[in-house]
């Protein structure tokens, strides 16, 4: 065991976990910290992030313009106290990973470069080419090799949280090189595995997005957090789900129907409805971007293509040389996986899953209700997000929350005597028997892709862009089917390195829970707001729904939701408007 103990265990490799590890190897050079990630940490899907990330850098932006864009992007369910201190602390980190090496886009004058944004007033995204995410990890990661105290568990997959004493106290993960089960002590643990988006048939996420921390806090007792509010990209590309990213326009790109119209100039994006509206509208908020494709289909004015419905995205008119120059990236995506080159030729694209506003329920600093255990990043609800996360928003996130909780999780081990760690071998005991299950020939013996496809199938058709209380209904009625088909799942591959069978039945089962999480945080939330419409009830409820939804795993596996208040500081709600 003592092989396997640490003072600080991060679960997860990307953005926030490296940030988190960084913040704690500074804070306490004598604590040991080790981040295990099921995948090389370059391989995160934090790698994949294109347009950029906010913060106020230039001198007619200031802190209280980039709150006040984020709260009425959120539509009004943001803890604003936790915005005001993510907005303070952004244009730190951001100089911090300048000074560690990201090559930020430069201005001629050698200033810092920004891009505009959807949901944002004033231009504050700071990107590198179309390449941001990649080149932040990149950063981060060789920053880690700094520093001595951080050791990685590459390639390991975590099943569950150790809790014994009243507080986390490591985790249990597999060895995947060698199949080994192996308990891991720790005096706090912090989750920074990213969402879930894999719950869905079409999403930008990688297909290790399969909300795997998510599923281990909801099985340890702490609650989730509005997950009934999910993120919809409008620029997707059928069938990969590929991300085509929001600085193609910002740079200018046009959104065109099947007759070669821009659309959105005929829908409510909560721009003035003016002579700018032609310039800013591809601009709006995601959310209501994702709305107006589905109005346009229903009108009949999308296209049919081999895997569904899409409009065009046509940057053209911006040229090839800024399309090398500012997105090089996109150039490349559409040339390799559709065949076209955007310097002459449309880009399909269709609204895709992109990001979960939901997640693990943490305070400010990231701590969640379970002493010892915390969480930072897309896996957690701080939250800065509310109903719908502004573009750019996120990658800033990933440095402010993962520098904080990196913090307070130095300090919480370092305040830890010991672990107590009774339950270490029975947890191994126990996920073994879990592991073995799966080896087992069974009576109508059931597949792991046919349950995915038919989660995705659920879940796109009841729980997508729009909602009703029927559509819910019946996605939990054939939930619930699932998770018992899942029970008579096996898995034909038996051998112990590198099974990715049993990875992926792992995961489905993290994804069913999830699932049923977010079907019934939709049901319960009578309103609509943000990313979560319900055509039952279309207008915004602030009486009754001003307040987060917390989702509780009860001991029949079925989820209990209750509410939490929303943190109010000084913009109280009002209308949701951009571009003012």
């Amino acid at each position: 065991m003592d092989n396997f103990s640490h003072d600080v265990l991060i679960i997860g490799g990307g953005g926030a976990g490296l940030r988190a590890a960084i913040a704690v190897a500074e804070i306490n050079p004598k604590l040991n910290v080790a981040v295990i990630s099921k995948v090389y940490p370059m391989r995160s899907h934090t790698v994949s992030a294109e347009g950029g990330a906010a913060a106020v850098i230039k001198p007619d932006d200031s802190l209280d313009h980039h709150a006040y864009d984020t709260i009425s992007g959120g539509d009004w369910l943001c803890d604003q106290d936790a915005v005001e201190a993510f907005v303070n602390e952004a244009p730190k980190e951001m100089l911090q990973l300048e000074h560690w090496g990201c090559p930020w886009s430069r201005q001629d004058d050698g200033t810092i470069a920004v891009r505009p944004f959807g949901g944002m007033k004033i231009e504050r995204t700071w990107f590198a080419s179309d390449k941001t995410g990649f080149h932040m990890l990149h950063t981060l990661y060789q920053t880690s090799l700094k520093y001595d105290p951080i050791q990685r568990y590459d390639e390991w997959f975590v099943t569950k949280l150790i809790v014994d004493d009243g507080r986390c106290q490591g985790a249990v993960a597999i060895e995947l090189a060698t199949g080994q089960v192996q308990a891991i002590a720790a005096k706090s643990v912090v989750i920074c595995t990213g969402g879930c988006g894999k719950v869905f048939p079409f999403t930008t996420n990688a297909n290790i997005k399969t909300g795997d921390g998510m599923a281990l806090a909801y099985r340890a007792g702490v609650p989730l957090k509005d997950m009934e509010f999910i993120q919809y990209h409008p620029t997707g590309l059928p069938f990969t789900g590929i991300l085509i990213t929001e600085a193609t326009r910002a740079e200018g790109g046009y959104m065109l129907n099947k007759d070669g119209y821009r659309y959105l100039q005929d829908y409510d994006l909560g721009t003035p409805q003016t002579e700018p509206v032609l310039r800013s509208m591809e601009l709006g908020p995601r959310d209501r971007l994702s709305q107006a494709f589905v109005k346009e289909m229903e009108k009949g004015n999308t296209l049919e293509g081999l895997y569904g419905q899409f409009v065009h995205l046509d940057i053209r008119h911006l040229g090839e040389k800024k399309i090398n120059a500012k997105l090089p990236f996109v150039r490349e995506l559409c040339l390799k996986y559709e065949n076209i080159d955007p310097v002459n030729e449309m880009i399909p694209v269709r609204p895709v899953v992109h990001y979960m506003m939901g997640g693990i329920h943490t305070d400010i600093n990231g701590a969640t209700p379970l002493p010892g255990l915390y969480a930072a990043g897309e896996t957690a609800c701080v939250s800065i997000n509310g109903a719908n996360r502004l573009g750019s928003n996120s990658l800033t996130e990933l440095l402010v929350f993962g520098a904080r909780v990196g913090s307070v999780a130095a300090e919480f081990a370092s305040n830890q005597s010991d672990y107590t760690f009774d339950m270490a071998y029975e947890s191994i005991t126990e996920e073994n028997h879990i592991k073995n299950q799966f080896f087992k020939e069974k009576k109508n013996q059931e597949r792991i892709a046919d349950i995915r496809k038919e989660m995705h199938k659920t879940m796109e058709e009841g729980c997508g862009i729009y909602r009703t209380e029927n559509s819910l209904l019946a996605s939990q009625n054939i939930l619930t089917d699932l998770k018992e088909r899942f029970s008579h799942v096996a898995i034909d591959d038996h051998s112990r390195t590198f099974n990715t069978e049993l990875v992926a039945a792992l995961e489905l089962s993290n994804l069913l829970d999830l699932a049923e999480s977010i079907v019934q945080s939709a049901l319960s939330r009578k309103e609509s707001r943000g990313s979560h419409q319900r055509t039952d009830y279309e207008k915004r409820d602030d009486e009754n729904y001003l307040a987060h939804s917390l989702a509780y795993q009860e001991k029949d596996n079925k989820p209990r939701i209750e509410y939490l208040p929303v943190t109010i500081t000084k913009w109280p709600p009002g209308e949701r408007v951009y571009g003012r």
